[in-house]
């Protein structure tokens, strides 16, 4: 079976610590795989306030999550203090790929690397909307894509 590879962008944007809690532990002793969807999404929460934004309100219009791709590479266990680093990448029309590299606040080893693609969303006439000029402004350095 081919394994997913994520390449990393050639730079991040953001950078935050989360906590693991007892509620992302699973019955391995370790972070579930439904925790770290539920962290990089608190990071992406994140992200969007450091910049003025919010999942409902960027620029008038919405994001919505359209994938997600997870590539583990090492157990986090209660208690641990994750670093993510986020990157945006792979922009069209209507949105982009935000890029997660997880790596342990204390030892630096990489846990996980994530993608979630987002489109942009207008709640209102519920359908798929152009990706918003002053969002696409504040983030347009990240047009350069993943590095090999």
């Amino acid at each position: 079976m081919a394994r997913i590879k994520l390449d990393l962008p050639t730079r991040f944007i953001f950078d935050t610590q989360i906590q693991v809690h007892i509620g992302d532990i699973n019955y391995g002793g370790h972070l579930g795989n439904d925790a770290i969807l539920r962290l990089a999404h608190e990071a992406r929460l994140r992200l969007l306030k450091a910049h003025g934004f919010s999942e409902l309100d960027i620029d008038g219009r919405g994001i919505i999550m359209t994938d997600a791709a997870v590539v583990y590479r090492a157990e986090a266990f209660h208690g641990d203090t994750l670093r993510f680093q986020l990157g945006l990448i792979d922009f069209n029309p209507y949105g982009c790929d935000i890029f997660y590299l997880v790596s342990d606040g204390a030892t630096g080893k990489e846990v996980a690397r994530l993608k979630t693609g987002i489109v942009f969303f207008d709640y209102q006439a519920r359908k798929i909307a152009p990706i918003p000029a002053g969002f696409l402004l504040r983030f347009e350095e990240q047009h350069t894509g993943a590095a090999p």
